[in-house]
């Protein structure tokens, strides 16, 4: 039986749920919506970046090469 009254027991009780009815990618997805994030969006949207466009092409071009 189920002890309610233990944190660690009732997320693995539903995690193993989640994944039972939606698969593991589905689980994943749908706790990634509940991720708390960090940082101030409204703050930071408007800051400039700390990389050149040359560089952020750079880091891109890398990434393709790799995918």
């Amino acid at each position: 039986m189920l002890n309610l009254n233990n944190p660690l027991e009732v997320r693995k009780a539903g995690i193993k749920a989640l994944s039972d009815a939606i698969g593991p990618l589905g689980m994943a997805r749908f706790l990634q919506q509940y991720e708390p994030g960090y940082g101030d969006y409204t703050k930071e949207k408007y800051e400039e970046p700390d990389i050149s466009w040359d560089e952020f092409a750079g880091l891109l071009n890398k990434y393709r090469a790799k995918h």
